[in-house]
């Protein structure tokens, strides 16, 4: 558990970098240049990624999963955990091309995150999944506030074509699909489709 709970917060503090610590960053930039900046914060992600998804595995729960559940989900948890799910990929994929998503929302990807997490654990109740998804889902709600803190006042961006916001949604939806058929290969557990 020790890993996984470092590898959470290890990928908490990195990217709390930029808005709790605006200064180190500029500083560390001019210092050694942005690429070697962007480089070494892309190896300690991958570290955190690292620590997590060993972490993760190490603590395999006993089947059946319910031996080790801390709460007891509800019966409708994982039907809201699939259609959670479903927006947080939708809100993940939003920042990058073009959309009217974004003129919705401030941080569509970080509240896709805290979708992800809270649809996870309406459907897991173990302890590694409270750390995980409910360590992730903390992470993505203070970044919201801390971004929204450091930025002020938030600019919409231009109004985007409609077929973008479907071509956005079309993709993500794919994405979800190939993620619930190979869920079971890649995280474990049961095969959603």
């Amino acid at each position: 558990m020790t890993r996984l709970v470092i590898g959470v917060l290890f990928w908490s503090l990195i990217h709390f970098i930029p808005s709790l610590a605006a200064e180190f960053k500029k500083a560390m930039v001019n210092r050694y240049g942005e690429y070697p900046y962007k480089g070494a914060i892309t190896l300690l992600m991958i570290v955190s990624l690292y620590l997590i998804i060993s972490g993760w595995k190490s603590l395999t729960p006993v089947e059946p999963d319910v031996l080790n559940a801390i709460y007891t989900v509800p019966e409708w948890g994982g039907h809201a955990a699939a259609v959670l799910i479903l927006i947080g990929f939708v809100l993940f994929c939003a920042p990058y091309p073009p959309n009217n998503i974004k003129r919705l929302m401030r941080h569509p990807q970080l509240l896709g995150f805290a979708m992800w997490g809270l649809g996870h654990l309406l459907a897991v109740g173990t302890a590694r999944a409270i750390v995980l998804f409910g360590g992730l889902t903390i992470w993505a709600l203070i970044e919201i506030y801390l971004i929204n803190k450091r930025d002020g006042v938030w600019v919409k961006p231009e109004k985007a074509p409609f077929k973008n916001d479907v071509t956005m949604v079309a993709f993500a939806v794919l994405v979800y699909l190939a993620f619930l058929y190979t869920h079971h290969m890649l995280f474990g557990g049961t095969n959603l489709i």
